[in-house]
Protein backbone atom coordinates (compact mmCIF):
# COMPACT_ATOMS: atom_id res chain seq x y z
CA UNK A 1 0.00 0.00 0.00
CA UNK A 2 1.42 3.39 -1.01
CA UNK A 3 2.03 5.79 1.85
CA UNK A 4 0.00 8.98 2.15
CA UNK A 5 2.90 10.70 3.81
CA UNK A 6 4.52 12.12 0.66
CA UNK A 7 1.85 14.40 -0.81
CA UNK A 8 4.24 16.55 -2.83
CA UNK A 9 5.88 13.78 -4.86
CA UNK A 10 5.47 14.55 -8.56
CA UNK A 11 3.67 17.85 -7.91
CA UNK A 12 4.55 20.85 -10.05
CA UNK A 13 5.56 23.98 -8.18
CA UNK A 14 2.97 26.66 -7.57
CA UNK A 15 4.66 29.78 -8.92
CA UNK A 16 2.01 32.52 -9.11
CA UNK A 17 -1.70 33.11 -9.51
CA UNK A 18 -1.77 30.74 -12.49
CA UNK A 19 -0.60 27.99 -10.15
CA UNK A 20 -1.01 24.58 -11.75
CA UNK A 21 -1.72 26.12 -15.15
CA UNK A 22 2.01 26.80 -15.38
CA UNK A 23 2.55 23.07 -15.58
CA UNK A 24 2.50 21.69 -19.13
CA UNK A 25 0.76 18.42 -18.27
CA UNK A 26 -1.95 19.91 -16.08
CA UNK A 27 -2.53 22.60 -18.71
CA UNK A 28 -3.18 19.93 -21.35
CA UNK A 29 -5.55 18.14 -18.97
CA UNK A 30 -7.25 21.48 -18.32
CA UNK A 31 -7.65 22.20 -22.05
CA UNK A 32 -8.83 18.66 -22.72
CA UNK A 33 -11.45 19.08 -20.01
CA UNK A 34 -12.52 22.42 -21.47
CA UNK A 35 -13.32 21.17 -24.97
CA UNK A 36 -14.84 17.92 -23.67
CA UNK A 37 -17.12 19.77 -21.24
CA UNK A 38 -18.41 22.12 -23.93
CA UNK A 39 -19.14 19.10 -26.10
CA UNK A 40 -20.82 17.33 -23.19
CA UNK A 41 -23.16 20.29 -22.68
CA UNK A 42 -24.22 20.01 -26.32
CA UNK A 43 -25.00 16.30 -26.10
CA UNK A 44 -26.67 16.46 -22.69
CA UNK A 45 -29.20 18.88 -24.19
CA UNK A 46 -29.30 17.59 -27.77
CA UNK A 47 -29.79 13.88 -27.00
CA UNK A 48 -33.05 14.22 -25.01
CA UNK A 49 -34.31 17.01 -27.29
CA UNK A 50 -33.72 14.75 -30.29
CA UNK A 51 -36.12 12.32 -28.60
CA UNK A 52 -38.66 14.97 -27.49
CA UNK A 53 -38.72 17.19 -30.58
CA UNK A 54 -37.46 15.06 -33.48
CA UNK A 55 -39.03 11.73 -32.44
CA UNK A 56 -41.91 13.01 -30.23
CA UNK A 57 -41.54 10.22 -27.65
CA UNK A 58 -43.46 9.83 -24.37
CA UNK A 59 -42.40 11.02 -20.91
CA UNK A 60 -41.47 7.50 -19.85
CA UNK A 61 -39.26 7.00 -22.92
CA UNK A 62 -37.47 10.26 -22.09
CA UNK A 63 -36.90 8.97 -18.56
CA UNK A 64 -35.45 5.71 -19.88
CA UNK A 65 -33.16 7.63 -22.24
CA UNK A 66 -31.98 9.85 -19.37
CA UNK A 67 -31.17 6.76 -17.33
CA UNK A 68 -29.20 4.95 -20.04
CA UNK A 69 -26.00 6.99 -19.75
CA UNK A 70 -25.96 6.42 -15.99
CA UNK A 71 -27.16 2.80 -15.82
CA UNK A 72 -23.67 1.73 -16.93
CA UNK A 73 -22.41 2.75 -13.48
CA UNK A 74 -24.74 0.09 -12.03
CA UNK A 75 -23.83 -2.55 -14.58
CA UNK A 76 -20.03 -2.23 -14.62
CA UNK A 77 -19.20 0.50 -12.12
CA UNK A 78 -17.63 -1.70 -9.45
CA UNK A 79 -15.48 -3.96 -11.64
CA UNK A 80 -14.41 -0.89 -13.65
CA UNK A 81 -12.68 0.47 -10.57
CA UNK A 82 -10.70 -2.72 -10.09
CA UNK A 83 -9.81 -2.83 -13.81
CA UNK A 84 -8.71 0.82 -13.83
CA UNK A 85 -6.40 0.16 -10.86
CA UNK A 86 -4.66 -2.43 -13.10
CA UNK A 87 -4.17 -0.04 -16.07
CA UNK A 88 -2.40 3.21 -16.92
CA UNK A 89 -5.14 5.78 -16.48
CA UNK A 90 -4.05 8.20 -19.21
CA UNK A 91 -4.46 5.44 -21.80
CA UNK A 92 -7.97 4.68 -20.51
CA UNK A 93 -8.91 8.37 -20.84
CA UNK A 94 -7.75 8.53 -24.47
CA UNK A 95 -9.49 5.33 -25.57
CA UNK A 96 -12.71 6.42 -23.84
CA UNK A 97 -12.72 9.75 -25.70
CA UNK A 98 -12.11 8.14 -29.08
CA UNK A 99 -14.84 5.49 -28.70
CA UNK A 100 -17.41 8.01 -27.47
CA UNK A 101 -16.65 10.31 -30.41
CA UNK A 102 -17.18 7.47 -32.91
CA UNK A 103 -20.47 6.39 -31.32
CA UNK A 104 -21.88 9.93 -31.24
CA UNK A 105 -21.22 10.35 -34.96
CA UNK A 106 -23.75 7.59 -35.69
CA UNK A 107 -26.61 9.88 -34.58
CA UNK A 108 -26.29 12.58 -37.27
CA UNK A 109 -25.48 9.90 -39.86
CA UNK A 110 -28.70 8.03 -39.03
CA UNK A 111 -30.62 11.31 -39.05
CA UNK A 112 -29.38 12.20 -42.52
CA UNK A 113 -30.36 8.69 -43.68
CA UNK A 114 -33.85 9.15 -42.14
CA UNK A 115 -33.21 6.06 -39.99
CA UNK A 116 -32.93 7.53 -36.48
CA UNK A 117 -35.02 5.76 -33.82
CA UNK A 118 -35.40 5.93 -30.05
CA UNK A 119 -33.75 2.51 -29.87
CA UNK A 120 -30.60 3.87 -31.49
CA UNK A 121 -30.58 6.75 -29.00
CA UNK A 122 -30.89 4.19 -26.18
CA UNK A 123 -27.93 2.23 -27.58
CA UNK A 124 -25.80 5.35 -28.09
CA UNK A 125 -26.57 6.56 -24.55
CA UNK A 126 -25.66 3.16 -23.10
CA UNK A 127 -22.33 2.88 -24.94
CA UNK A 128 -21.50 6.49 -24.05
CA UNK A 129 -22.32 5.60 -20.45
CA UNK A 130 -20.04 2.56 -20.40
CA UNK A 131 -17.01 4.49 -21.59
CA UNK A 132 -17.91 7.43 -19.36
CA UNK A 133 -17.64 5.02 -16.43
CA UNK A 134 -14.06 4.20 -17.38
CA UNK A 135 -13.25 7.83 -18.17
CA UNK A 136 -14.63 9.25 -14.92
CA UNK A 137 -13.06 6.61 -12.67
CA UNK A 138 -9.69 7.08 -14.41
CA UNK A 139 -9.96 10.87 -14.44
CA UNK A 140 -10.37 11.32 -10.70
CA UNK A 141 -7.79 8.61 -10.04
CA UNK A 142 -5.30 10.24 -12.45
CA UNK A 143 -5.34 13.75 -10.97
CA UNK A 144 -3.43 12.89 -7.74
CA UNK A 145 -0.63 11.36 -9.85
CA UNK A 146 -0.50 14.39 -12.12
CA UNK A 147 -0.51 17.23 -9.56
CA UNK A 148 0.37 15.64 -6.20
CA UNK A 149 -1.94 15.38 -3.21
CA UNK A 150 -0.99 18.79 -1.78
CA UNK A 151 -2.45 20.50 -4.88
CA UNK A 152 -5.71 18.56 -5.15
CA UNK A 153 -8.01 21.35 -3.95
CA UNK A 154 -6.46 23.78 -6.45
CA UNK A 155 -6.57 21.20 -9.25
CA UNK A 156 -10.18 20.24 -8.57
CA UNK A 157 -11.22 23.88 -8.23
CA UNK A 158 -9.68 24.77 -11.60
CA UNK A 159 -11.32 21.78 -13.29
CA UNK A 160 -14.65 22.61 -11.63
CA UNK A 161 -14.25 26.15 -12.99
CA UNK A 162 -14.04 24.63 -16.47
CA UNK A 163 -17.15 22.53 -15.87
CA UNK A 164 -19.06 25.47 -14.43
CA UNK A 165 -18.01 27.78 -17.27
CA UNK A 166 -19.06 25.14 -19.78
CA UNK A 167 -22.43 24.98 -18.02
CA UNK A 168 -22.65 28.74 -18.53
CA UNK A 169 -21.74 28.99 -22.21
CA UNK A 170 -22.30 25.42 -23.41
CA UNK A 171 -26.11 25.33 -23.18
CA UNK A 172 -26.40 28.65 -25.05
CA UNK A 173 -24.21 27.27 -27.84
CA UNK A 174 -26.08 23.97 -27.72
CA UNK A 175 -29.49 25.67 -27.91
CA UNK A 176 -28.49 27.73 -30.93
CA UNK A 177 -26.91 24.76 -32.72
CA UNK A 178 -30.03 22.68 -32.11
CA UNK A 179 -32.24 25.51 -33.34
CA UNK A 180 -30.15 26.07 -36.48
CA UNK A 181 -29.09 22.52 -37.34
CA UNK A 182 -31.54 20.23 -35.42
CA UNK A 183 -30.60 18.23 -32.32
CA UNK A 184 -29.13 15.13 -34.07
CA UNK A 185 -26.75 17.22 -36.19
CA UNK A 186 -25.63 19.29 -33.18
CA UNK A 187 -24.36 16.08 -31.56
CA UNK A 188 -21.62 15.91 -34.22
CA UNK A 189 -19.97 18.89 -32.51
CA UNK A 190 -19.53 16.85 -29.32
CA UNK A 191 -17.85 14.09 -31.36
CA UNK A 192 -15.35 16.64 -32.68
CA UNK A 193 -14.77 17.97 -29.16
CA UNK A 194 -14.04 14.49 -27.81
CA UNK A 195 -11.57 13.90 -30.61
CA UNK A 196 -9.78 17.14 -29.70
CA UNK A 197 -9.80 16.09 -26.05
CA UNK A 198 -8.05 12.82 -26.92
CA UNK A 199 -5.35 14.68 -28.87
CA UNK A 200 -4.67 16.97 -25.92
CA UNK A 201 -4.38 14.01 -23.56
CA UNK A 202 -1.81 12.48 -25.93
CA UNK A 203 0.36 15.57 -25.33
CA UNK A 204 0.75 14.89 -21.60
CA UNK A 205 4.41 14.02 -20.96
CA UNK A 206 4.40 12.67 -17.43
CA UNK A 207 3.94 8.90 -17.57
CA UNK A 208 2.50 6.69 -14.87
CA UNK A 209 4.37 3.60 -13.77
CA UNK A 210 2.63 0.38 -14.66
CA UNK A 211 0.40 -0.57 -11.69
CA UNK A 212 1.60 -3.51 -9.66
CA UNK A 213 -1.01 -6.22 -9.31
CA UNK A 214 -0.60 -8.80 -6.60
CA UNK A 215 -0.12 -12.29 -8.01
CA UNK A 216 -3.37 -14.25 -7.90
CA UNK A 217 -5.48 -11.24 -6.89
CA UNK A 218 -9.11 -11.49 -7.95
CA UNK A 219 -11.33 -8.68 -9.21
CA UNK A 220 -14.13 -9.76 -6.85
CA UNK A 221 -11.81 -9.45 -3.85
CA UNK A 222 -10.62 -6.03 -4.99
CA UNK A 223 -14.25 -4.88 -5.40
CA UNK A 224 -15.00 -5.96 -1.82
CA UNK A 225 -11.94 -4.06 -0.63
CA UNK A 226 -13.21 -0.91 -2.36
CA UNK A 227 -16.68 -1.26 -0.83
CA UNK A 228 -15.21 -1.85 2.62
CA UNK A 229 -12.88 1.13 2.30
CA UNK A 230 -15.73 3.52 1.48
CA UNK A 231 -18.48 2.28 3.77
CA UNK A 232 -16.37 1.62 6.85
CA UNK A 233 -15.50 5.31 7.02
CA UNK A 234 -18.35 7.36 8.55
CA UNK A 235 -17.50 10.54 6.66
CA UNK A 236 -17.17 8.81 3.28
CA UNK A 237 -20.39 6.88 3.88
CA UNK A 238 -22.31 10.06 4.75
CA UNK A 239 -20.96 11.85 1.66
CA UNK A 240 -22.00 8.93 -0.57
CA UNK A 241 -25.46 8.89 1.02
CA UNK A 242 -25.93 12.65 0.53
CA UNK A 243 -24.67 12.62 -3.05
CA UNK A 244 -26.67 9.51 -3.91
CA UNK A 245 -29.91 10.98 -2.54
CA UNK A 246 -29.34 14.26 -4.34
CA UNK A 247 -28.52 12.51 -7.60
CA UNK A 248 -31.55 10.21 -7.35
CA UNK A 249 -33.91 13.18 -7.30
CA UNK A 250 -31.78 15.12 -9.78
CA UNK A 251 -32.23 12.22 -12.21
CA UNK A 252 -36.00 12.49 -11.87
CA UNK A 253 -35.85 16.28 -12.17
CA UNK A 254 -33.65 16.33 -15.28
CA UNK A 255 -35.71 13.65 -17.02
CA UNK A 256 -38.79 15.86 -16.81
CA UNK A 257 -37.29 19.34 -17.16
CA UNK A 258 -36.55 18.61 -20.85
CA UNK A 259 -40.24 17.74 -21.25
CA UNK A 260 -41.57 20.56 -19.04
CA UNK A 261 -39.73 23.42 -20.75
CA UNK A 262 -40.74 22.81 -24.40
CA UNK A 263 -44.20 21.32 -23.79
CA UNK A 264 -45.50 23.18 -20.71
CA UNK A 265 -43.53 26.43 -20.94
CA UNK A 266 -43.48 26.58 -24.76
CA UNK A 267 -39.75 27.34 -24.88
CA UNK A 268 -37.63 27.01 -28.03
CA UNK A 269 -34.29 25.12 -28.05
CA UNK A 270 -32.42 28.43 -27.91
CA UNK A 271 -34.41 29.52 -24.84
CA UNK A 272 -33.88 26.16 -23.18
CA UNK A 273 -30.13 26.52 -23.71
CA UNK A 274 -30.22 29.96 -22.06
CA UNK A 275 -32.26 28.51 -19.18
CA UNK A 276 -29.54 25.96 -18.39
CA UNK A 277 -26.80 28.55 -18.91
CA UNK A 278 -28.20 30.64 -16.05
CA UNK A 279 -27.68 27.64 -13.80
CA UNK A 280 -24.02 27.71 -14.81
CA UNK A 281 -23.55 31.29 -13.57
CA UNK A 282 -23.68 30.03 -10.00
CA UNK A 283 -21.27 27.23 -10.79
CA UNK A 284 -18.61 29.69 -11.95
CA UNK A 285 -19.07 31.71 -8.76
CA UNK A 286 -18.86 28.57 -6.63
CA UNK A 287 -15.62 27.45 -8.26
CA UNK A 288 -13.95 30.77 -7.48
CA UNK A 289 -15.49 31.13 -4.00
CA UNK A 290 -14.92 27.62 -2.62
CA UNK A 291 -11.69 28.63 -0.88
CA UNK A 292 -13.37 31.60 0.83
CA UNK A 293 -16.32 29.56 2.09
CA UNK A 294 -14.03 26.79 3.29
CA UNK A 295 -12.03 29.27 5.34
CA UNK A 296 -15.17 30.91 6.76
CA UNK A 297 -17.14 27.76 7.61
CA UNK A 298 -14.48 25.08 7.87
CA UNK A 299 -13.92 22.08 5.59
CA UNK A 300 -16.49 19.89 7.30
CA UNK A 301 -19.32 22.39 7.66
CA UNK A 302 -19.07 23.65 4.09
CA UNK A 303 -19.97 20.17 2.80
CA UNK A 304 -23.48 20.18 4.29
CA UNK A 305 -24.11 23.94 4.32
CA UNK A 306 -23.41 24.17 0.57
CA UNK A 307 -26.35 21.83 -0.12
CA UNK A 308 -28.73 22.83 2.69
CA UNK A 309 -28.67 26.55 1.86
CA UNK A 310 -28.77 26.36 -1.95
CA UNK A 311 -30.91 23.34 -2.92
CA UNK A 312 -34.30 24.85 -1.87
CA UNK A 313 -34.08 27.42 -4.69
CA UNK A 314 -34.84 24.58 -7.13
CA UNK A 315 -38.46 24.69 -5.92
CA UNK A 316 -38.99 27.86 -7.95
CA UNK A 317 -38.85 25.92 -11.22
CA UNK A 318 -42.00 23.79 -10.83
CA UNK A 319 -43.75 26.85 -9.34
CA UNK A 320 -43.11 28.87 -12.52
CA UNK A 321 -45.48 29.79 -15.33
CA UNK A 322 -44.67 30.89 -18.90
CA UNK A 323 -43.15 34.34 -19.02
CA UNK A 324 -41.01 36.17 -16.49
CA UNK A 325 -41.58 33.67 -13.66
CA UNK A 326 -39.80 30.81 -15.42
CA UNK A 327 -36.84 33.13 -16.06
CA UNK A 328 -36.80 34.20 -12.41
CA UNK A 329 -36.64 30.52 -11.46
CA UNK A 330 -33.82 29.99 -13.93
CA UNK A 331 -31.85 32.96 -12.58
CA UNK A 332 -32.20 31.87 -8.95
CA UNK A 333 -31.09 28.35 -9.88
CA UNK A 334 -27.63 29.94 -9.93
CA UNK A 335 -27.61 29.38 -6.16
CA UNK A 336 -28.09 25.66 -6.78
CA UNK A 337 -25.19 25.66 -9.22
CA UNK A 338 -22.92 27.46 -6.76
CA UNK A 339 -23.75 25.05 -3.95
CA UNK A 340 -23.15 22.02 -6.14
CA UNK A 341 -19.67 23.15 -7.18
CA UNK A 342 -18.62 24.09 -3.64
CA UNK A 343 -19.85 20.71 -2.39
CA UNK A 344 -18.11 18.79 -5.16
CA UNK A 345 -14.72 20.49 -4.82
CA UNK A 346 -14.68 19.95 -1.06
CA UNK A 347 -15.83 16.34 -0.90
CA UNK A 348 -13.93 15.12 -3.98
CA UNK A 349 -10.68 16.66 -2.74
CA UNK A 350 -11.12 14.99 0.64
CA UNK A 351 -11.82 11.60 -0.94
CA UNK A 352 -8.70 11.87 -3.09
CA UNK A 353 -6.55 12.93 -0.13
CA UNK A 354 -7.80 10.13 2.04
CA UNK A 355 -7.33 7.31 -0.46
CA UNK A 356 -4.00 5.58 -1.21
CA UNK A 357 -2.99 5.48 -4.89
CA UNK A 358 -3.62 1.76 -5.35
CA UNK A 359 -7.19 2.17 -4.05
CA UNK A 360 -8.19 5.32 -5.96
CA UNK A 361 -9.87 3.55 -8.87
CA UNK A 362 -11.93 1.30 -6.60
CA UNK A 363 -12.89 4.15 -4.27
CA UNK A 364 -14.03 6.34 -7.16
CA UNK A 365 -15.84 3.43 -8.81
CA UNK A 366 -17.65 2.53 -5.59
CA UNK A 367 -18.79 6.11 -5.08
CA UNK A 368 -19.89 6.42 -8.70
CA UNK A 369 -21.66 3.05 -8.60
CA UNK A 370 -23.89 4.42 -5.86
CA UNK A 371 -24.36 8.05 -6.87
CA UNK A 372 -24.74 7.60 -10.64
CA UNK A 373 -26.70 4.39 -10.20
CA UNK A 374 -29.05 6.47 -8.07
CA UNK A 375 -29.30 9.03 -10.89
CA UNK A 376 -30.25 6.30 -13.38
CA UNK A 377 -32.95 4.91 -11.10
CA UNK A 378 -34.24 8.41 -10.40
CA UNK A 379 -34.50 9.15 -14.12
CA UNK A 380 -36.61 6.03 -14.67
CA UNK A 381 -38.83 6.94 -11.71
CA UNK A 382 -39.11 10.49 -13.05
CA UNK A 383 -40.26 9.18 -16.41
CA UNK A 384 -42.81 6.87 -14.78
CA UNK A 385 -44.15 9.62 -12.50
CA UNK A 386 -44.26 12.03 -15.43
CA UNK A 387 -46.35 9.59 -17.44
CA UNK A 388 -48.90 9.32 -14.59
CA UNK A 389 -48.75 12.69 -12.79
CA UNK A 390 -47.36 15.00 -15.44
CA UNK A 391 -44.03 16.79 -15.70
CA UNK A 392 -44.82 19.65 -13.28
CA UNK A 393 -45.93 17.43 -10.39
CA UNK A 394 -42.88 15.21 -10.89
CA UNK A 395 -40.64 18.28 -10.72
CA UNK A 396 -42.25 19.27 -7.40
CA UNK A 397 -41.56 15.84 -5.91
CA UNK A 398 -37.98 15.74 -7.22
CA UNK A 399 -37.21 19.28 -6.04
CA UNK A 400 -38.44 18.44 -2.53
CA UNK A 401 -36.19 15.37 -2.47
CA UNK A 402 -33.16 17.41 -3.53
CA UNK A 403 -33.87 19.95 -0.78
CA UNK A 404 -33.64 17.26 1.92
CA UNK A 405 -30.55 15.51 0.53
CA UNK A 406 -28.17 17.28 2.94
CA UNK A 407 -29.47 15.35 5.98
CA UNK A 408 -26.97 12.43 5.86
CA UNK A 409 -23.97 14.77 6.06
CA UNK A 410 -25.72 17.00 8.61
CA UNK A 411 -26.22 14.02 10.94
CA UNK A 412 -22.58 12.99 10.64
CA UNK A 413 -19.29 14.15 12.20
CA UNK A 414 -19.13 16.81 9.46
CA UNK A 415 -21.83 18.91 11.15
CA UNK A 416 -19.43 20.67 13.52
CA UNK A 417 -16.10 19.78 11.93
CA UNK A 418 -13.92 22.69 10.83
CA UNK A 419 -10.96 20.63 9.59
CA UNK A 420 -11.30 17.26 7.92
CA UNK A 421 -9.30 14.39 9.48
CA UNK A 422 -5.66 14.21 8.41
CA UNK A 423 -5.38 11.04 6.30
CA UNK A 424 -1.74 10.68 7.30
CA UNK A 425 -2.88 9.95 10.84
CA UNK A 426 -5.98 7.93 10.06
CA UNK A 427 -5.76 4.30 8.91
CA UNK A 428 -7.40 3.57 5.58
CA UNK A 429 -10.98 2.52 6.13
CA UNK A 430 -11.05 3.51 9.80
CA UNK A 431 -14.22 5.00 11.16
CA UNK A 432 -14.00 8.77 11.27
Amino acid sequence: MISLGDPDVGAPPKRDRLGLLRDHDFRDLFLSTTVAQVGYQITSLALPLAAVIALDVSEFEVGVLSSMTMIAFVLIGLPAGAWVDRMRRRRVLIVSDVVRAAVLLTVPLAWWADALTIWQLYAVALVIGVFTVFFDVSYQSYLPHLVGRAHLVEGNAKLETVRATAQLGGPVLAGQLIQWLTAPVAIAFDAVALGASALLLLRIRRREPKPEVAHGSRVSTEIKDGLKFVFSNRILASIVSCTGTYNFWTGAFMAMIVVFLPRDMGMSPGEIGLFFALFGVGGVFGAFAVGVFTRLLGEGRVVWVSVAVTAPWILLVPAAEPGWRIWLGAALMAFVGAGGVIYNVTQVSFRQRLTPDNMLGRMNATVRFVVYGAYALGAILGGALGEVLGARTTLWIAAAGMTLAFLPVFFSPLRNMTTLPDPKHEPAGAAA
